[in-house]
């Protein structure tokens, strides 16, 4: 079997990936280090194994290596990215794993983005507290004469 590749996006995200058959237990290399080094929170990089884990109900003898590349976002958006390129990967190898994925919704792109921030508001959508009566330093200051 020829080595597989597939891309995967999620946020600011993206997720190259090098799929080929191995002997053996899977073997996942992420920019040159193990899953349990560049995950090393649990929940996160067992959502990179829960396509692998619904692929093998497919067809159980089959292993993989992985070889992977990722760049940009945060943890979260990184582990959710290269979940959806080794799935895509999976497609590719065998088209019977396609069904399962869809059902977990491992091969749909969340689109969801960061809003813009706006000018004259604080954040995207977050503006300033009304004030109903202002500070008064300008009458303040003439007032009494400082």
């Amino acid at each position: 079997m020829e080595i597989i590749n597939a891309v995967g996006r999620r946020k600011a995200a993206i997720a190259r990936v090098y799929l080929k058959k191995a002997s053996g237990a899977v073997e996942i290399k992420i920019n040159g280090r193990t899953l349990d080094e560049y995950f090393p929170i649990k929940d996160i990089a067992q959502k990179v194994l829960d396509p692998i884990q619904t692929a093998k109900e497919v067809d159980s003898t089959v292993d993989y290596s992985i070889h992977a590349t990722l760049n940009g976002g945060g943890l979260k958006g990184q582990a959710e990215a290269l979940r959806m390129a080794i799935s895509r990967a999976l497609c590719k190898v065998n088209i019977d794993n396609r069904k399962p994925l869809k059902d977990k919704k491992f091969l749909t792109r969340d689109a969801r983005e960061v809003e813009r921030k706006k000018f004259g508001l604080r954040k995207a959508r977050r503006s300033s507290q009304f004030r109903k009566r202002s500070s008064g330093t300008l009458f303040y200051s003439l007032y009494y004469q400082i």
